[in-house]
């Protein structure tokens, strides 16, 4: 279907289209969020020791968040994605993650309970409310104890804007409602305001 795909009215098609052309240069992007990811992982690591723990990045993208939280020695790190250029460049990047593709927000490839923590980056943000829904009931699924979202919290660049409507994302309702989204799906939750406009959001299982 090839550039068929970016015009398709079903976002799961237009996010896979997207994600499988830009994942042979994504390195270029995954440069740039080094940083931000490497504080992030501080704060979480902060507030969740990492240490020992089975830890799943869902939409793991090219491996760069997991691969950044791996720094604080959990015992087995896990990826999954539904773009399979994604994962191919991620296992190649980090040999020793070991990836499970994924079916739009289903995580039906992994058992209840498998892991300590199930986090994800800059993927919720994308989905519409409906299925960021269905993602959070997945992840807290197969989790033990918590579930982080490092996502968008407050202000965004202008590069981030033009992305975001390339990608046709829910990014602004995002920012609006997830919050109250995260409140609804757990008891207790806590958020991690990072110094870019992005945060932590840890829910409690």
């Amino acid at each position: 279907m090839g550039l068929m795909q970016y015009f398709s009215k079903d976002e799961d098609k237009r996010a896979k289209f997207i994600f499988n052309l830009i994942a042979p240069v994504y390195y270029l992007i995954d440069k740039g969020t080094q940083d931000n990811y490497r504080e992030m992982a501080s704060l979480l690591n902060k507030q969740l020791p990492l240490a020992e723990k089975d830890i799943l990045d869902v939409g793991c993208g090219t491996g760069s968040w997991i691969s950044t939280l791996a720094n604080y020695s959990p015992r087995k790190t896990y990826g999954s994605d539904f773009s399979e250029k994604m994962l191919k460049q991620a296992t190649k990047r980090f040999p020793n993650l070991e990836c499970k593709p994924q079916t739009d927000e289903s995580l039906s490839v992994f058992d209840d309970n498998s892991f300590d923590i199930v986090t994800s980056t800059f993927v919720m943000h994308g989905m519409k409310k409906e299925k960021r829904s269905a993602m959070l009931e997945e992840m807290k699924r197969v989790a033990r104890d918590f579930v982080v979202i490092h996502d968008f919290y407050k202000g965004s660049s202008l590069m981030v804007s033009l992305l975001e409507f390339l990608e046709r994302s829910d990014y602004i309702n995002f920012k609006k409602h997830f919050n109250d989204e995260m409140k609804q799906a757990f008891t207790e939750v806590t958020i991690v305001e990072g110094v870019k406009g992005n945060a932590l959001y840890i829910g409690k299982i």
